[in-house]
């Protein structure tokens, strides 16, 4: 079971360390986030390893039916976690969301080991309600995610989970069938992803949801100049990364989704 916590750290550090993607940091880059650095990520990626480690054991020893209770375990790992995510980078969320969503890729696949399943359709069972739920909660109305589905419906991190992230199960199929290196696949994967998530990241810093369709219509025209593995595709993609930094846009909530996919690729094989 080990190898499902050193796969997630290795989709965390693929994530990070893939150059390209508009708006975040990499190799080269901070991206529009100036407080943080591909060091920083690395420090936090290796921080949670205790927590991965966790997750992955939460999962493989439970053996009721009461997923809301795994989930509710889950969580308040997640919650030590995030302090020392913080301790590890001086106080910079580099990683909240890869702690939700990661997390409960790792503990959903280590039970499937250990017991058969389906992860989807077992974090679909540990997270159901929860947006309503968290909503009825006192401090409704407080976080990013909260405030844009009571102001424009979008569910976030928590509606990405209550349906089985089904964009992530699409993007393993997207990433299996890609050509190119390595590189080139995982940055079409993200451009994939940015075209079919509604980033909740990205609507936070455009401060509305409009900026979604804009969008869109940058994917299309990415993958119309062929992508990754054109010149004109990397030209594009360079343009665009000054556009997300000149309005300070990000695509947290893609790289968070992009380090799940990764995780799935490489307990499956499917990224040599």
């Amino acid at each position: 079971m080990k190898k499902l916590v050193m796969n997630a750290e290795r989709a965390l550090l693929y994530e990070v360390v893939t150059t390209g993607k508009p708006g975040l940091v990499s190799l080269t880059d901070t991206g529009s986030h100036p407080d943080m650095d591909i060091y920083t990520f690395i420090n936090s990626s290796f921080a949670l390893e205790p927590y991965f480690s966790q997750a992955e054991l939460l999962g493989r020893q439970f053996s009721g039916t009461g997923w809301p209770d795994l989930f509710n375990q889950l969580r308040q790992a997640g919650i030590g976690a995030e302090r020392v995510m913080l301790q590890a980078t001086h106080g910079v969320n580099t990683h909240k969301g890869a702690i939700f969503a990661l997390g409960l890729f790792v503990c959903a696949s280590s039970y499937t080991k250990t017991h058969g399943g389906d992860c989807y359709q077992i974090i679909q069972a540990m997270t159901q309600g929860l947006l309503a739920h968290d909503l009825k909660s006192p401090l409704a109305g407080h976080t990013a995610g909260e405030q844009q589905f009571i102001k424009y419906q979008l569910g976030g991190a928590r509606q990405a989970a209550e349906q089985g992230y089904g964009a992530v199960k699409q993007a393993v199929k997207f990433l299996e069938t890609c050509q190119g290196s390595r590189q080139e696949r995982i940055l079409d994967t993200f451009m994939f992803l940015a075209g079919q998530v509604p980033d909740s990241t990205l609507v936070k810093r455009a401060g509305n949801p409009e900026v979604l369709v804009w969008l869109a219509a940058q994917v299309t025209q990415f993958f119309a100049l062929g992508g990754s593995r054109s010149r004109k595709g990397q030209d594009f993609l360079m343009k665009l990364n000054a556009t997300f930094k000149a309005h300070y846009y990000s695509l947290g909530g893609c790289a968070d989704l992009l380090a799940c996919t990764l995780f799935i690729a490489l307990n499956e094989g499917k990224l040599a």
